[in-house]
C-alpha cells in the first residue's frame, strides 16, 4: 500500500502521518488486532496521526483524500474496503489539539462533515438564528456554545429540579478525559446495568435474565447507569486541552453525532 501522497497531505495540513502494523502486546501476546484504527498519538516531536494496518488486510483497503482545507487546518479522509464500504474521517485541529472523528453519512467535503457531527437539535437552532457558513464554524454563536465534542444550547425559560443540582459533575463520552461542569441536571433516561463483564450495559429486563440463567453473575459488580438522560449545564465548563467557556444561564448538553457512525470503533479517542 503506497501511503506517500496522504502523508504528504498531512503535511500540508501541519501535522505527520504514520502508516504502521499493530505491535504484539507481551502481556496479551494472544489478542490480534485484525481491523485498522486511527489514532493521534504524541513523540518527542509533538503530536502526529498514527494509521495502523494489520499487513493482512493491507490488499483490500484504498486509502484516499476527499478534502483538505489546509487554512483551515482539517481534511476528509476516506478508507474504502474490498466491499466497497466507505469509511470517513474528519482531521483537523481544534483549539489546542489534534483530533479525529468517525463522520456519520456519505458525506464528502469537510464542511459537509462538520455539519453532520451536528445533532438535529443543534442544526435546527443555527436555522432558526439563520447564522451564515461562516457562524456556523464558530465555537460560540447565537444558536450555541462548543467545546470539542459537547454542544451547549440555550434554554427558554427551562423548569430545573435544582434538587438533583450537581456540582463540578463530568461529562464524557467512552474512552474520553471528561469535561467539568461547574453545575449540571441529569433528568429522565433509561437504566441500565454496567459492569466489566458487560460494559455497553443491560437494560432491566436482560439484566434480570442473565441472573436468573446464571445467578453468579450478581457478583459481577455491577452499576446502575442512565443512557441518553436530559442533561442541563449552568457555569464553567473546564477541559484541559480547550478554553473554559462559561454557561451564565442553563443549557441543554448534547454531544457530537459520532456516536452515530459505524466506523467510531475504529478511532482511538485521547481527549
Amino acid at each position: 500500500m503506497n501511503t506517500k501522497t496522504i502523508e504528504d497531505q498531512f503535511l500540508r495540513m501541519g501535522v505527520r502521518l504514520k502508516v504502521t502494523k499493530p505491535e504484539i502486546d507481551p502481556r496479551r501476546w494472544w489478542v490480534e488486532q485484525t481491523e485498522y484504527s486511527l489514532d493521534v498519538q504524541r513523540d518527542r516531536k509533538g503530536e502526529h496521526y498514527v494509521l495502523t494496518i494489520p499487513e493482512e488486510r493491507e490488499a483490500e483497503l484504498k486509502i484516499g483524500l476527499l478534502q483538505i482545507r489546509p487554512k483551515e487546518r482539517h481534511l476528509l479522509l476516506m478508507v474504502r474496503d474490498h466491499e466497497k464500504t466507505i469509511d470517513r474521517f474528519l482531521c483537523g485541529h481544534d483549539e489546542r489539539e489534534w483530533f479525529v472523528a468517525a463522520v456519520p453519512g456519505a458525506v464528502s467535503t469537510v464542511n459537509d462533515a462538520m455539519e453532520s457531527l451536528k445533532p438535529w437539535p443543534v442544526l435546527r437552532a443555527q436555522e432558526r438564528a439563520r447564522l451564515n457558513g461562516k457562524e456556523r464554524k464558530r465555537r460560540k454563536n447565537a444558536a450555541f456554545r462548543r467545546q470539542g465534542e459537547w454542544f451547549f444550547l440555550p434554554v427558554d425559560r427551562p423548569v430545573i429540579d435544582e434538587s438533583l443540582l450537581l456540582h463540578w459533575e463530568p461529562i464524557a463520552r467512552s474512552g474520553g478525559k471528561p469535561h467539568m461542569v461547574e453545575e449540571l441536571v441529569r433528568t429522565g433516561g433509561e437504566l441500565i446495568y454496567v459492569c466489566r463483564n458487560r460494559p455497553n450495559g443491560l437494560r432491566e429486563k436482560e439484566y434480570r435474565k442473565l441472573l436468573q440463567r446464571r445467578p453468579g453473575a450478581k457478583n459481577w459488580n455491577w452499576q446502575a447507569q442512565r443512557v441518553n438522560p436530559g442533561v442541563f449545564a449552568r457555569g464553567d465548563v473546564r477541559h484541559p486541552d480547550h478554553q473554559t467557556i462559561t454557561l451564565h444561564d442553563w443549557h441543554r448538553v448534547l454531544m457530537n453525532t459520532e456516536n452515530e457512525s459505524r466506523t467510531m470503533s475504529k478511532v482511538a479517542f485521547i481527549d
